[in-house]
Order: C-alpha cells, then sequence, then structure tokens
C-alpha cells in the first residue's frame, strides 16, 4: 500500500459516470429536473406546514422536518454531479468532500430516524386512537422531531472527523458521484479496518433497528385495521398510513438490493445508480406522495391561492 502524507491540500477526483457525451447531456437533464423538482416540491411542503393552521398536527410536523432533511440530502451530491456532468471538472477538494461526507451523512440518518418516528405516531393514531393527544403531545412530538437531528449531526461529525484523519495521497480516484464513505475507506492508504467496522456498526443502529421498529409498527397497525368491521372504517385508517408506508419502501428498497446483492465485477455502475435512485428519485417522489392522495395538503394548497387571488384582487 503506498504510503501517502495526510494533508488538507488532498484532491480526489469523481469518476461520476462514464458515458458518452449524449448520454451526459440526457443524465444531465435528468438530474437537473429531479432536483428542481425535489427542492421545490419538498420546500412547498414545508412551507404549507408553516402557513396553514389546518396542517398544525404531529404528522405534518414531522413531515415539514423529513422535507427539509431531504432538501438537504439532493442538494449535497446532486450539485456536484451537475457540475461534473456540465463542465467534465471532475475535481474536488478535501475540505468539500467532507462536507459531502458530514451532510450526507446527517440526512441519510436524519430521513431514517424521522420515518421512524412517523412510523411511531401512525401506530398511535390507528392503534390507540383515544390516547392520541396524551401520546403524541406537544413535548413529545419535539422530542421525537429534534432527537432524529441531534443523533444525525453527532453521528455525521463523528463520520466526518474518523474520515479526514485517514491518510489519502495528493490525488485519489473516487469511484462514484459523490464522496461516499465507503469508497473514501477503498481508497486510503491507512489500515481503515476500524472505520469500516464503525461504518457496519452504525448501519446497524441506525439503519436496520429503526427499519425493525417500523415493520413491528406496522405489524400492529396492520393486526388493528383488520379488527375494524367497517369496510369503511378499514380504508379511512389504511389511507392514513398509505403515503408514510410508500415512502419507507421507495427508500429502504434501493438500499436492501444495494447491500443486499452480492459484490461482481461491473456491479459498481449499478451501485451509483441504485445510489441515485434514493439520493434523487426518491426526494422528488416523496411530496408527490404526500400531496397527490391527501386531501388536507390539497385543501391547504387552494386555501394559499384564494388567499393569492384576493390580494392581487384588492
Amino acid at each position: 500500500m503506498e504510503e501517502c502524507s495526510n494533508i488538507t491540500e488532498n484532491v480526489f477526483y469523481i469518476s461520476a459516470f462514464p458515458i458518452s457525451e449524449t448520454g451526459q447531456c440526457l443524465l444531465f437533464t435528468a438530474v437537473l429536473l429531479m432536483y428542481l423538482m425535489a427542492v421545490l416540491g419538498n420546500m412547498t411542503i414545508a412551507v404549507l406546514v408553516c402557513l396553514v393552521p389546518q396542517l398544525h398536527t404531529p404528522m405534518y410536523f414531522f413531515l415539514s422536518n423529513l422535507a427539509i432533511s431531504d432538501v438537504i440530502y439532493v442538494s449535497v451530491t446532486l450539485p456536484k454531479l451537475l457540475s461534473i456532468l456540465l463542465t467534465h471538472d471532475h475535481w474536488i477538494s478535501f475540505s468539500a468532500c467532507m462536507t459531502q461526507v458530514y451532510f450526507f451523512s446527517l440526512s441519510a440518518a436524519c430521513d431514517i430516524l424521522l420515518l421512524t418516528s412517523m412510523s411511531y405516531d401512525r401506530y398511535v393514531a390507528i392503534c390507540k386512537p383515544l390516547q392520541y393527544s396524551l401520546l403524541m403531545s406537544k413535548d413529545v412530538c419535539l422530542s421525537l422531531a429534534l432527537s432524529p437531528w441531534l443523533i444525525s449531526v453527532t453521528n455525521a461529525a463523528a463520520h466526518v472527523l474518523t474520515t479526514s484523519l485517514l491518510s489519502y495521497c495528493l490525488t485519489q480516484n473516487v469511484d462514484h458521484f459523490f464522496c461516499e464513505l465507503k469508497e473514501l475507506y477503498a481508497i486510503t492508504s491507512s489500515d481503515a479496518t476500524s472505520r469500516n467496522i464503525f461504518m457496519l456498526s452504525e448501519d446497524a443502529l441506525l439503519a436496520f433497528f429503526p427499519f425493525l421498529l417500523i415493520m413491528t409498527s406496522y405489524v400492529f397497525i396492520i393486526s388493528t385495521i383488520l379488527k375494524i368491521r367497517s369496510s369503511k372504517g378499514q380504508l379511512k385508517a389504511y389511507s392514513s398510513c398509505t403515503s408514510h408506508l410508500t415512502t419507507v419502501i421507495l427508500f429502504y428498497g434501493p438500499i436492501i438490493i444495494l447491500y443486499g446483492k452480492p459484490e461482481s465485477e461491473g456491479s459498481k455502475e449499478l451501485d451509483k445508480l441504485l445510489t441515485l435512485l434514493y439520493t434523487a428519485v426518491v426526494p422528488m417522489l416523496n411530496p408527490f406522495v404526500y400531496t397527490l392522495r391527501n386531501q388536507d395538503v390539497l385543501n391547504a394548497i387552494q386555501n394559499i391561492k384564494r388567499k393569492r387571488n384576493m390580494v392581487f384582487l384588492k
């Protein structure tokens, strides 16, 4: 293994997607559209929840936090990818790379923990409706929303600290479209065994365990729904958690495939595509999932439009 000094003037070469000029133009257009739709859609959700009193409920409070996290999620990776596709400048500085590591780790963990908080909210709403106001009080909601951010900030800081202390050569090739932790550990000239163990432990605590909690909550939710005698009541209960469950499937699906599939030659490009799926496509789809069949959000949008029209008329 080549010995390299660990200095802050390191630069990394982000290989991104080795495709033709035509393919790069098409990918640039697709990524740009996904980025704009993700940012505009999620910011719209966050603003609506703040402005419309009817949306001042625990479910929409968690949703607004998820929307903000998703904006960070796409903004830390996609702009650099767009720059690479447009200018063909694949280089990224050491500090910019560590910034990507920090905010990507923060938003990824925050998304998972917020989805877990939202699953608890749905569990209480369906399984313990008479105790909902007590179990989902203002203090509890704040705790369930702030805890993911605090845990994610701490976790991301730990990742940056451990990664920045590794030694790298002056120029290194990162075979991904952003500074992904696994790739950085693969190219370091230091022994990254302890860091890999830390990353696997963190994945178990902040990905697998929350996923188990979400699935457990839905076991109880489905069991409770099946006990409802009226089909109308069952449909109403199902509709109240369909959006959240869809988001969980969209988020965890690519991750399970990515980390569950066997390693093989040529799998790097598939890994990049799967990562692009849950870092760009899922944040873009979340606003649609929560608005297209959600009458509360649609009514809130109509109210905002009505008030705006009244202001213009005056």
